[in-house]
């Protein structure tokens, strides 16, 4: 089930550490080509934010946030390759949903949960500019790449491919 203070929670972290950003209010929507249309800037220019299952082997699983541009999709292989996993595939809606605390297409490009390990490509923190929806469907956030990755703190490795998912 999404978590309600998550919207809250990411303001509180941006607003804490007086970072730079900006909210756009917009018709109610998840998929990023429809939302960056809306929104007013290049699909490339989104973070795409894809929760993924990944099982090193027969007992582990991991859960990994993978964070692309939205002109892009996740490279399944390069993420199989970074964790020298045995198999990588899409969470189910609901497993997202709890590691993520927020539903699908509002899933945030930070990790608030210790199960789920973030990992960005390098073309979404070099970003002048970054938009994602904020934990909702009518609302995104605006901010730079820099400080994305300055309060996210993710892994930084190569996971785009190309092409859309």
């Amino acid at each position: 089930m999404p978590d309600n203070g998550t919207y809250e929670r990411l303001i509180s972290l941006l607003d804490s550490t007086a970072t730079s950003y900006e909210l756009i209010d917009h018709e109610p929507e998840g998929t990023t080509e429809t939302v960056s249309a809306l929104r007013g800037h290049p699909v490339s220019e989104a973070a795409k934010c894809l929760v993924l299952m990944v099982k090193t082997d027969r007992r582990v699983t991991r859960h990994v946030l993978a964070v692309v541009p939205g002109d892009r999709r996740v490279d399944l292989d390069a993420i199989r390759t970074l964790f020298a996993a045995r198999y990588v595939g899409f969470c189910d809606a609901a497993t997202a949903e709890r590691l993520a605390h927020a539903v699908p297409g509002t899933v945030l490009p930070f990790s608030f949960d210790p199960g789920l390990e973030l990992v960005a490509d390098p073309d979404v923190v070099a970003r002048p500019c970054l938009y994602f929806n904020a934990a909702r469907l009518d609302r995104s956030l605006a901010m730079s790449g820099a400080d994305y990755a300055r309060l996210a703190e993710p892994r930084v490795e190569r996971i785009a491919g190309p092409g859309s998912d």
